[in-house]
């Protein structure tokens, strides 16, 4: 019996477009009403998934920023913060490379740490009231998020393996499109921000569905009972998929939601 169901956005849920699906809405509210809920877990924050899912926002939960922002039932269940000391060691570790520039976000705006012709805007990467600084933010401002955007996609796993050598005592780097690494504290990941929400509803985890194609979906995906995955997702995160569905942009999840829900209205 399925209970739940836990969706990544981008290059998952999202379509080529980077929209909603229309019937995602429809779908949502109906598996609401058959007592399952859904959770949108991305790496974008809060207030932005509340805004691509506006119709059905207060039907569902959200494991947002990566898991450092974890909403269930319209409730803050948990936000986790960066230290100083941990935004300053990656600022610092950040500098000894020219090919690569952090961005810092807190629940409403974005700090870039290096001029803002250095940034790739990818879809998955929403840079919302940027502010330029030569230093991280003061103390006062919590950090919920990070990203590291490398200059040329060949940089990206060399990045990522020299920032996780230098750093794994407080983050986890997980590589993120093609020139873009997520950054989260090290005990932090969609996994244990869905744990929170399963925790909330009274829900075992082998009643949960979850849908990924990227590696910062790797740690849900190895947590729950029915790990669904891309076809267009990463090599090693479809080896470890339960079924690998069809692409975003066919509005696979979509199709295996509604799969679902049939099931439910047949029994």
């Amino acid at each position: 019996m399925i209970k739940l169901i836990a969706s990544d956005m981008d290059g998952t849920l999202l379509d080529g477009d980077s929209k909603v699906p229309e019937e995602t809405f429809e779908l949502i509210h109906a598996l609401h009403e058959k007592g399952v809920r859904f959770v949108a877990s991305s790496g974008r924050r809060y207030d932005t998934l509340r805004w691509f899912f506006g119709p059905v926002a207060d039907e569902m939960d959200y494991v947002a920023s990566l898991g450092t922002q974890v909403y269930a039932d319209g409730r803050l269940l948990d936000r986790e913060v960066f230290s100083t000391i941990a935004v300053m060691r990656l600022f610092e570790t950040a500098q000894l490379f020219d090919c690569v520039h952090l961005a810092l976000y807190d629940a409403t705006h974005t700090y870039l740490l290096d001029d803002q012709s250095s940034y790739i805007r990818e879809l998955d990467k929403d840079l919302p009231n940027a502010e330029r600084l030569f230093d991280p933010p003061s103390p006062d401002v919590s950090i919920i998020k990070a990203a590291v955007c490398c200059e040329l996609p060949e940089q990206l796993m060399d990045m990522a393996y020299v920032l996780e050598r230098e750093l794994s005592e407080w983050f986890t780097f997980l590589p993120s499109g093609s020139r873009w690494i997520d950054v989260v504290p090290r005990h932090v990941n969609k996994a244990t921000g869905l744990e929170q929400v399963l925790r909330y509803w009274g829900i075992d985890r082998s009643e949960v569905v979850a849908f990924g194609d990227s590696m910062n979906d790797y740690a849900m995906l190895r947590y729950v009972g029915h790990p669904y995955v891309m076809e267009n997702a990463r090599y090693a995160v479809r080896q470890i998929g339960q079924r690998v569905i069809g692409c975003n942009t066919d509005n696979a999840v979509q199709a295996t939601m509604r799969e679902i829900l049939e099931g439910l209205e047949t029994r």
